[in-house]
């Protein structure tokens, strides 16, 4: 019989990917989720009944070790860039980030991954920061030989970066940014997700491991990038830090009266991670430990955004186009 593997945040950006190399391998996979009607979209990551999404709250016992039951290994995904309700950064990723680990240990589970950040500290003032820090070491406490990645910002079709950028230089004139200077290395996520597998099924060894992509840039080199990709010309703004937290002090506010029903463009918080670079660490384990060769953003990056081009995916015709001739 095939080994399981269950993923917590399965359904994810990152969590989805991670499930579909591993049923692609072969596994059986477990994606343990909050809304399991909502991610009904993996079951065709493999053959019938290969992939299943099952309910699960990461902040209840009972809940994570059902979902745990009979797993061979334990992936865990899940994380938040904002509060909301009771899903708060010390319990979704320090305490529920324990609870998989704690639970792992005491079922027997031979490994565990677990996605943290770029930037986890436990000395950081940001409460996102500080959290990934305290999620790594409860990991570490109950599954010392636990692999731990920490991913700079994501991309991929799905992500919730380059998107939403994109989607925004379509509707204005100006693209508003946050620490236009701050440095970050962007990864691929199905790279991340090639680093997971291994450490589920023992290709590589645990540990920590900062993941990077190749190219470094800053916020404002990224949006020109994203901005060149997409084929339009925008006014880069840059907001300084101190009305950005400003701002996004009265953002939380609005979001904590509005009982989460309105969602805040940022929070005080996020601004307060923007003003770190988030980039691989000098001698820090990474992608070359192993022996993977990460993409780079010009390879991707066309490949989704084209859909917020003026013509859409008649842009390479019409561009093509231009220069026919009449003879």
């Amino acid at each position: 019989m095939s080994k399981l593997v269950t993923i917590y945040g399965g359904s994810g950006f990152v969590g989805r990917y991670i499930a579909r190399r591993m049923a692609k391998d072969g596994w059986r996979v477990r994606v343990a989720v909050r809304r399991p009607n909502e991610a009904i979209f993996v079951r065709p990551y493999g053959v019938p009944g290969q992939v299943e999404p099952i309910l699960c709250n990461i902040r209840d016992d009972a809940s994570v070790r059902a979902a745990m039951q009979g797993a061979d290994a334990v992936v865990n995904c899940v994380g938040i860039l904002a509060e909301r309700g009771k899903n708060r950064f010390d319990a979704v990723q320090a305490e529920g980030a324990g609870r998989v680990a704690r639970i792992a240990a005491e079922s027997g589970v031979a490994r565990m991954v677990h996605v943290s950040a770029l930037g986890a500290d436990a000395d950081s003032d940001s409460d996102y920061a500080r959290s990934k820090a305290e999620g790594e070491a409860a990991v570490l406490q109950h599954m010392p030989d636990a692999m731990i990645l920490r991913p700079s910002i994501v991309f991929g079709p799905e992500d919730a970066f380059f998107n939403r950028f994109a989607r925004s230089a379509t509707l204005s004139p100006i693209v508003a940014i946050v620490g236009a200077n701050t440095k970050f290395q962007p990864v691929y996520v199905e790279d991340v997700a090639q680093a997971a597998a291994m450490g589920v099924t023992g290709a590589a060894a645990g540990g920590l491991y900062e993941l990077g992509g190749p190219d470094v840039e800053t916020m404002r080199d990224l949006m020109r990038r994203m901005l060149d990709v997409i084929r339009r010309r925008r006014v880069i703004l840059n907001m300084p830090f101190a009305i950005a937290g400003l701002l996004g002090g009265v953002f939380d506010l609005v979001q904590k009266l509005s009982l989460g029903i309105v969602s805040a463009p940022i929070t005080r918080d996020q601004v307060r991670n923007l003003r770190r670079d988030n980039v691989v660490s000098d001698g820090a384990k990474g992608f070359a430990d192993l022996g993977i060769n990460p993409v780079n953003m010009g390879a991707i990056l066309p490949e989704y955004l084209w859909c917020y081009r003026p013509s859409g995916q008649y842009s390479a015709i019409k561009e093509s186009a231009k220069n026919l001739r009449i003879q």
